[in-house]
C-alpha cells in the first residue's frame, strides 16, 4: 500500500467531516449537554424550596396531632373542634391548603389518615406525614403495655450501624471509598465506548454506501487502490472522532468550572477541604476521620482515588482499537451493498457482539471478577467495552495487556479480512450480495 495515498484519503475524509454542520453543532451542543447534566442537579437543589403547606387537622385519636410539628414546608393548626365539612370548604383557601383527618384508635391500636387538597401536596409531604403518625402509634403502642421504662428500652435496641469503605492498596495505605460511584463510572465509561464506536462506526458504512451509490468509488479507485481508500477512511474518521471528544472534554471542564463559578459553589469547595481532611488521615484507617467530608466529601474522596490516568490512557487505547476492529467490519459490508435498507441482514453478527458487551457491563458493577464479566473483557469483540468498565474496580496489569494484544491481532486478521472483501465488493453494482458471497470474496486471490 502507498501511504503517500493512504494519508491523502485521510486529509479529504477529515477535512470534509469537521466541515459539515452536523459536526459543528454536535460539537457544541454535545458539552452544553453534559454540563447540563453535572450542573443542573446543583442549581436546582439550590434554587428549588418547597412551599410552605397551611395544614389543618382533625385529630379523632388524640395521639398524632403532638407529633405534628410546623416547620418551613408545612404549618399545622389544630382544628379538631370544628366541623369537618366546614374545614372541607376552606380547602384551598387563604387558611388552609391541606386537610387532615386522623381517624380514632382502631381495635389494632393504629389509625388511617385521609388528605384533603386541592391540588397534591407532593411525595415528601405524604411520606412526612405517614411518618409522624407512625411514630405516634408507637409512642402510643409502647405506653399502652404499662413497663416502666419500655420506652428507654425500645430506643436502645434500635440500631443504626453505619458502614464506611475503604480499599487498600499494594503499600498497605487505605482510602475511603464509596461502591456506588465505582458503578456509575463504570457505566458511564462503557456507554460511552459503545456509543462511540457504534456512532463513528456506522459512519464508516454509511460513507462507503454513499460513495458507491453515487458512483463516486469508480473515480477514487482509480487513483488509488481499494485497500488505501478504505483504511484512509477508517483512519480518517478515527480522526475525526477523536478530535470531537477531546474537544468535548475541553468545552464541558470549561463550561463546568464556568457554571460553577457564576452560581457559587462554595459548599462544594468546603466539602471538597474535608474530603482531603478525611483522606489524610487515611493512615491510621480512622472511620470518623474519613467522615469529616460528609457523604459529598466521600463522592469527592473516592473519584480522587480512581486510577484516572490509567482510565483515560485505557479509555482511547481501547476506543481507537475496538473503532478500528468494528470499522473495518462495517466497511466490508458497506462495501457489499448499494443502500442502506440492504445492510440489516449483513449488519446484524456485528451488532450483536456489541449489544452483549453493553448488556455485560450492567453486571460488571456486581462482580467484576465474574466468569461472564472476565472473558467479556477479554474476547475482542466485546473487551472495549467491557474492559473499561472493570477498570474502575482495579484490573491486573497482565490482564490489561493480554487483552489489548489480543483485541490488537484480532484487528489485523479482520482489518485484511475486510480489505479484501471491500477490494471485491466496491465494484459489485445491481446484485443484493449474501454472507455466501462475502465469503466468495474473501477466498479470492
Amino acid at each position: 500500500m502507498n501511504l503517500k495515498k493512504i494519508n491523502v484519503v485521510i486529509g479529504r475524509e477529515y477535512s470534509t467531516r469537521v466541515r459539515k454542520k452536523s459536526f459543528l453543532i454536535t460539537t457544541f451542543v454535545v458539552p452544553i449537554l453534559f454540563a447540563a447534566i453535572c450542573i443542573l442537579p446543583s442549581v436546582l437543589m439550590m434554587n428549588v424550596k418547597e412551599k410552605s403547606q397551611k395544614v389543618s387537622v382533625v385529630d379523632n385519636s388524640g395521639i398524632v396531632m403532638p407529633y405534628l410539628e410546623s416547620n418551613e414546608a408545612a404549618v399545622f393548626t389544630d382544628c379538631t373542634s370544628q366541623d369537618i365539612e366546614t374545614l372541607k370548604a376552606t380547602v384551598g383557601g387563604d387558611d388552609c391548603d391541606v386537610l387532615l383527618v386522623v381517624s380514632p384508635l382502631d381495635s389494632a391500636k393504629s389509625v388511617s389518615i385521609q388528605v384533603y387538597s386541592r391540588k397534591p401536596a407532593g411525595v415528601e409531604f405524604y411520606s412526612g406525614i405517614a411518618d409522624r403518625a407512625n411514630r405516634a402509634v408507637e409512642a402510643y403502642r409502647i405506653s399502652s403495655y404499662d413497663i416502666e421504662g419500655l420506652e428507654t428500652i425500645m430506643k436502645d435496641v434500635k440500631a443504626d450501624v453505619k458502614v464506611s469503605e475503604f480499599t487498600i492498596d499494594a503499600s498497605g495505605k487505605a482510602t475511603v471509598s464509596e461502591s456506588g460511584i465505582y458503578m456509575i463510572v463504570s457505566m458511564i465509561l462503557g456507554m460511552m465506548i459503545y456509543m462511540f464506536i457504534a456512532m463513528f462506526g456506522g459512519s464508516v458504512m454509511s460513507s462507503v454506501i454513499e460513495e458507491k451509490s453515487s458512483r463516486v468509488v469508480e473515480v477514487l479507485v482509480s487513483s488509488v487502490k481499494a485497500t488505501e481508500l478504505m483504511f484512509g477512511k477508517i483512519i480518517g474518521i478515527a480522526l475525526v472522532a477523536l478530535t470531537q471528544f477531546f474537544l468535548w472534554i475541553i468545552l464541558t471542564v470549561i463550561l463546568v468550572v464556568a457554571a460553577g463559578a457564576i452560581f457559587g459553589f462554595s459548599d462544594m469547595a468546603s466539602s471538597a477541604q474535608m474530603a482531603g481532611m478525611a483522606q489524610a488521615g487515611m493512615g491510621g484507617v480512622d472511620v470518623a476521620q474519613a467522615a469529616q467530608g460528609g457523604e459529598f466529601g466521600v463522592i469527592l474522596t473516592t473519584l480522587a482515588n480512581l486510577p484516572w490516568m490509567r482510565l483515560i490512557i485505557c479509555f482511547i487505547i481501547y476506543f481507537i482499537l475496538g473503532y478500528l476492529l468494528y470499522a473495518s467490519m462495517y466497511s466490508a459490508i458497506g462495501s457489499a451493498v448499494e443502500n442502506e435498507a440492504d445492510t440489516q441482514q449483513l449488519q446484524l453478527p456485528v451488532t450483536i457482539p456489541l449489544m452483549i458487551a453493553f448488556f455485560i457491563v450492567f453486571f460488571a458493577f456486581k462482580n467484576p471478577d465474574s466468569p461472564v464479566v472476565w472473558w467479556g473483557s477479554m474476547i475482542p469483540f466485546t473487551s472495549p467495552i467491557v474492559m473499561i468498565a472493570r477498570i474502575p474496580y482495579g484490573v491486573p496489569v497482565w490482564e490489561l495487556v493480554v487483552s489489548i494484544v489480543v483485541l490488537l491481532l484480532t484487528f489485523f486478521v479482520l482489518a485484511w479480512c475486510s480489505a479484501k472483501i471491500y477490494k471485491a465488493g466496491i465494484l459489485m453494482f445491481g446484485k443484493k450480495s449474501s454472507w455466501a458471497d462475502l465469503f466468495k470474496w474473501l477466498k479470492q486471490k
